[in-house]
């Protein structure tokens, strides 16, 4: 079952410990309708808020956009799992070394030539 809105800004929210005041002083987006939000108060707000909280909570837009009902994962096509381990890569690697990253797409390189050399 896909997560509703509220509940995915609320968890991308707590993944980078701001506070509904904090996020209303990084978007202009008062707290007040950031909270009707995240309880589903608000089902479908706009993209443009959607566009504002995807880039602070550093989450694909699309994810939001699925989850609001303003698109439909068929409109995606195949590309959602590759967005969804893209994003959380961008996440991740944020306040990683230059060297981390590095060896990191090392490491990728490594899986993926042994997964078309296997068999």
């Amino acid at each position: 079952m896909t997560k509703s809105i509220g509940s995915a800004l609320k968890e991308a929210r707590g993944l980078i410990s701001m506070t509904l005041r904090q996020v209303e002083v990084a978007t202009g987006i008062s707290n007040a309708y950031l909270s009707q939000l995240e309880n589903d108060k608000i089902k479908k707000p706009s993209a443009n808020v959607l566009y504002k909280l995807s880039s602070i909570y550093k989450i694909d837009l699309n994810s939001l956009l699925r989850a609001s009902g303003i698109i439909k994962k068929s409109d995606l096509g195949d590309n959602e799992a590759t967005s969804d381990f893209s994003n959380n890569v961008a996440f991740y690697s944020s306040d990683l070394s230059e060297d981390d990253q590095r060896q990191i797409l090392e490491y990728i390189k490594y899986l993926k030539f042994k997964s078309n050399n296997a068999g």
